[in-house]
C-alpha cells in the first residue's frame, strides 16, 4: 500500500516526531536491526576477499549505468527472442496503465505479487484498485503491511515496525482467525493457508527484478519464503516490472552479486530462493511474459554524474541496519518507498528535488551506511553532494538562513573581516561566559545550538594575535 500523498511530500522533520514518541515500535526496530547486523557481521567475516567482492559489485554496476542505453537494447533483444514482450515506461502512470491493461487482456481482475520495490515505488496496487483490479500482496510481511492498511518501513522487512502480539491481533481481526498464539510458525502458517487459494486459482503474477541479464534476457529474482516461485511460475501471464537500473551486462556479473546480496540483506550465505526465467517455454511456466522497463526519474538521476551512484543499490538495506537515524525515526519517517540512508539520497533524484528537501539532512553523517554497502555507494559523500544541490536549486529554507549563509561566506573569504569577526565574538560573548563556557541560552535562530548544549567561549586571544605579539 502506497502512503498517502500529503504523506509522501511531507518533510522528515514532521513525519520524525510522531514516530520518535512511538516507544513500541522504536523497540521493534532497535531489536530488529541489531540481529540483523549482528548476523550480517559474522556472515560477511566468513568470506575472506569480501573487499576484493564489494569492488568487483561497484565496477560491474558502474559499468552497466555507464553503458545503460546499450545493455538495455540488447536486453530488449534477447528477452524478445525467448519469446518474451518487451514495454517501456516513462513514468508511473504509463507503468501502472500498462499493467491494468495486460491484466484485462489476459482476462483477470485479481494479481499475485512477489514482494517488489519497483511496483510500491510507482504506487501500483493503488492504481489497479482504481481500475477494479485486485493485487494479493504474498510475501509474509507485505501481506502484513497490506491487511492492516499500512505502509512498508523497511527494504526488506517491510513489518520490521511491528511485532508478534501485533501480527497475531491483525490475523484474528482480518482473517477472521481466532485463538492464535504469537508463535512465528503458527503464525506463518496462516498466512500459507490464506495464501494457498489465490496461489492456485489466480492467473496473473506480478514482480519485480533483482537483476537481469542483458546477453541472455534471464530475470532474477530472489526471496527467502518461496512465495515468489509460486507467482513467477503458476499463473498463465507474469508480469515483471524493473527498474532499468536492474540490468547485468553478462551471465558471469550474476555469480559476484549472489554473493552480496544475501549476506548484506538477510545475513545468510546464499539466498533459500533464487529464481530465474528466461521468456517462455511452451507447456511450462507462464505461457506468456511482459517485461516492463521502468525509467521514473532514473535517466535524470543518470544525468548527475555524482549522484547517480545511487542507482547502483541492490537493495539490501544493510545501510538502514546500521544507521542510528533510520533505528530512531524507522522508515515511514521517510515519507517514500525507500527509507534510511539510501531512501535519503535516492528519492530526491527519482522525484523532483524540491519535493524532498529534508531527507539529504536525515543523517549524521557517521559514514556507517558507506562501510556497509555491497557495492561502495559513498552515501555520506552523495548527501553532502545533495545538500548543496537543495541550497543552489531551490528555495527552501528560511530566507535569514540564506542571508546568514552569504554573510559567512563574505566574512571567510576576507583575511581583513575575518579578524574583525573573531574580535566581535568575543567581545560579545563575554557577558555569556563563564569558566570558559558559554551557559546560557541564545535568542533566535542560535536556541538550537545552545538548547542542549554549552558552547566554548572564543579564547581570550588568537592564533595570529599570539604570533604578532612574539
Amino acid at each position: 500500500m502506497s502512503a498517502p500523498k500529503s504523506e509522501r511530500t511531507a518533510k522528515f522533520q514532521v513525519l520524525a516526531p510522531r514516530n520518535l514518541a512511538n516507544s513500541q515500535q522504536r523497540r521493534n526496530l532497535r531489536k530488529a536491526t541489531t540481529t540483523i547486523r549482528d548476523k550480517r557481521t559474522r556472515t560477511v567475516a566468513e568470506v575472506d576477499d569480501w573487499e576484493a567482492l564489494r569492488e568487483a559489485g561497484a565496477r560491474i554496476k558502474e559499468r552497466a549505468l555507464r553503458h545503460l542505453d546499450v545493455h538495455l537494447e540488447q536486453l530488449e533483444a534477447s528477452v524478445t527472442a525467448a519469446g518474451g514482450t518487451v514495454h517501456w515506461a516513462r513514468d508511473a502512470a504509463q507503468a501502472n496503465a500498462l499493467v491494468a491493461q495486460l491484466t484485462r487482456a489476459a482476462g483477470s481482475d485479481e494479481v499475485i505479487k512477489v514482494k517488489s520495490m519497483a511496483t510500491d515505488e510507482i504506487g501500483l496496487n493503488d492504481a489497479l484498485a482504481a481500475e477494479g483490479i485486485t493485487a494479493h500482496e504474498t510475501d509474509l510481511a507485505e501481506l502484513i503491511v497490506q491487511l492492516a492498511h499500512d505502509r512498508p518501513s523497511h527494504i526488506l522487512v517491510p513489518a520490521i515496525h511491528r511485532n508478534r502480539v501485533e501480527i497475531r491481533d491483525l490475523f484474528e481481526r482480518e482473517l477472521g482467525e481466532t485463538g492464535l498464539s504469537t508463535e512465528p510458525a503458527e503464525l506463518t502458517a496462516v498466512a500459507r493457508r490464506h495464501l494457498r487459494e489465490r496461489f492456485l486459482s489466480v492467473g496473473v503474477g506480478v514482480s519485480g527484478a533483482n537483476f537481469a541479464i542483458a546477453e541472455t534476457g534471464a530475470i532474477c529474482v530472489v526471496e527467502s519464503e518461496g512465495n515468489g516461485r509460486m507467482c513467477t511460475t503458476l499463473p498463465h501471464t507474469l508480469i515483471t516490472v524493473m527498474g532499468i537500473e536492474k540490468i547485468l551486462p553478462r551471465f558471469d556479473d550474476l555469480g559476484v552479486m549472489l554473493q552480496l546480496l544475501p549476506r548484506s540483506s538477510t545475513a545468510e550465505r546464499m539466498n533459500p530462493y533464487t529464481s530465474l526465467w528466461t521468456g517462455v517455454t511452451p507447456g511450462d511456466g507462464p505461457q506468456a511474459f511482459h517485461l516492463i522497463l521502468l525509467d521514473n526519474g532514473r535517466t535524470a538521476t543518470l544525468a548527475d554524474e555524482f549522484g547517480r551512484q545511487a542507482l547502483r543499490c541492490i537493495r539490501c538495506s544493510a545501510c538502514l541496519n546500521v544507521c542510528p537515524v533510520y533505528e530512531r525515526a524507522g522508515g515511514q519517517s521517510y515519507g517514500n518507498t525507500y527509507p534510511g540512508p539510501i531512501g535519503a539520497i535516492l528519492a530526491p533524484q527519482l522525484a523532483r528535488l524540491k519535493d524532498h528537501t529534508s531527507l539529504p539532512w536525515a543523517s549524521s553523517l557517521c559514514g556507517a551506511c558507506y562501510e556497509v554497502c555491497p557495492v561502495k555507494i559513498d552515501i555520506p559523500s552523495v548527501l553532502v553532494h545533495l545538500r548543496g544541490r537543495i541550497i543552489r536549486e531551490t528555495s527552501d529554507g528560511p530566507a535569514s538562513e540564506r542571508l546568514a549563509m552569504d554573510a559567512m561566506a563574505r566574512v571567510f573569504t576576507s583575511r581583513r573581516r575575518y579578524e574583525l569577526a573573531q574580535k566581535a565574538a568575543r567581545t560579545s560573548s563575554r557577558p555569556l561566559s563563564k569558566d570558559g563556557r558559554i551557559e546560557a541560552r541564545l535568542p533566535g535562530p542560535l536556541k538550537g545550538w545552545t538548547e542542549f548544549r554549552d558552547l566554548p567561549a572564543p579564547p581570550a586571544q588568537t592564533f595570529r594575535d599570539w604570533w604578532r605579539v612574539r
